[in-house]
């Protein structure tokens, strides 16, 4: 039985009741071409059945680089960009109590141009035993480029002729510099399928490595990646929530819908919502069409644009992530004077109330011509992470080929790079 429900029942105010049945046939064609790889970009979805054949010995391999990184050092630095993080931040923001005392660190680098960012990180650094993984798949990409120069320096100071024994690359076999690099210096190397892009590439060492170190079970993450590909190629349309979720997500874009909001009442999902910004918008995002991808965290973001959801431009709708199975209870007790008038709220939990915060947010937005969906996932697990990852990712490419584009592509993304390269150059 899956752990994810996608609850579409609010939408009929938007769309007609047969809106399923009346485009079965094009979902299929999409669908197709994903899944038989007949459309641009099939070199790039070597994800789709990446996981059921992900062979032991790989898992292992990995798993037992974290177990060495953790022997020897109380602090990986994950130094990467775009798909070569997102995915293990958002893992293990999402996975980790909000205050703990670990005695392991994951600390991210490469991901931005801040200069006071790096010069502080390292300085922290400087009082860290720490190992590093870079992830490239050609180690061209300015931002963890740079940053590993400075962090090597930093390396070499710390550990001498034996700082190779703590770096560890992930990149590709072929055109890497980062390859080469990690030939000639001696560095410990995971390889990056060529089949898969980074967006989509959480399920190899790019994700994997990190969120092992960080603690967590990552052959439970596989399991529900893989219970996930199972159920999602299999069922049919009028059961299966990711072709659902796609199929509403195309006609919201046909029906003049400009975004989608990713919303969460959840703080520790904030990074799921950087993640599926890029992995939707990089593959949507292409001759002039596609949503763009907002991310929202409630009951927060309700007080600073939630005024603008409930009463401006008809542009956008919402899809609400939504996590079960909270084992935390903080009960709302008596208190005999009442002055700050909460008693009715006496003997109900904090769950409760936010629940009926989402309920009541969501009917407000609905009456207010925003429309509204919800996925629902049974609780917080490196499971039910898994299962919610690929669900994403199957999502998205049926959506791309129901647009009609190339969801595996990222061509924009290069037009800033070359302008980058050659005003550093000149």
């Amino acid at each position: 039985m899956s752990c994810l429900k996608l609850d579409y029942s609010k939408i009929y105010k938007f769309l007609p009741e047969s809106f399923i049945e009346n485009n079965e046939e094009i979902v299929k064609v999409a669908l197709d071409k994903l899944i038989n790889k007949t459309a641009p970009g099939y070199d790039y979805t070597g994800w789709v059945d990446y996981t059921p054949k992900l062979a032991t010995h790989e898992l292992e391999d990995i798993i037992n680089a974290a177990n060495d990184i953790r022997s020897k050092s109380t602090c990986l630095v994950v130094i990467g960009i775009g798909g070569s993080y997102l995915g293990s931040k958002a893992s293990i923001d999402l996975l980790s109590k909000y205050y703990s005392n670990n005695d392991f660190e994951v600390v991210f680098l490469g991901n931005d141009m801040s200069s006071s960012r790096l010069y502080e990180t390292l300085e922290y650094l400087k009082n860290k035993d720490f190992c590093v993984n870079v992830i490239s798949k050609s180690g061209k990409t300015l931002e963890p480029a740079v940053a590993f120069r400075f962090v090597k320096e930093l390396l070499i100071e710390k550990y001498g002729d034996e700082y190779p024994e703590r770096v560890y690359v992930t990149t590709s076999r072929v055109n890497s510099i980062l390859n080469d690099m990690a030939k000639i210096e001696g560095y410990t190397r995971f390889y990056i399928p060529s089949d898969i892009g980074g967006r989509f590439s959480v399920f190899t060492a790019v994700g994997l490595l990190p969120i092992a170190c960080a603690g967590f079970d990552v052959t439970q993450l596989i399991k529900g990646s893989i219970i996930a590909y199972e159920e999602l190629n299999n069922l049919p349309l009028s059961e299966n929530p990711a072709l659902i979720y796609a199929l509403i997500r195309f006609l919201m874009h046909k029906n003049g819908m400009v975004s989608e909001a990713f919303v969460t009442f959840e703080p520790k999902a904030k990074m799921i919502g950087e993640w599926w910004k890029q992995l939707f918008g990089e593959s949507e995002g292409k001759e002039h069409l596609g949503l763009l991808p907002i991310s929202l965290v409630y009951s927060t973001d309700l007080h600073s644009l939630g005024q603008y959801v409930q009463d401006g431009k008809r542009i956008l709708f919402e899809t609400f992530l939504d996590f079960r199975g909270e084992k935390e209870k903080c009960v709302v007790n008596k208190d005999k004077k009442n002055l700050d008038e909460l008693n009715y709220l006496v003997k109900k939990d904090m769950t409760f109330i936010k629940d009926k915060a989402m309920e009541g947010t969501i009917d407000a937005h609905i009456d207010g011509g925003v429309p509204c969906i919800k996925i629902e996932v049974e609780e917080i697990s490196e499971y039910t992470l898994g299962y919610l990852f690929y669900f994403y990712m199957f999502t998205c490419g049926v959506s791309g080929y129901l647009l009609d584009v190339n969801p595996f592509n990222q061509e924009g993304v290069e037009a800033y790079k070359k302008n980058m390269m050659k005003l550093l150059k000149d």
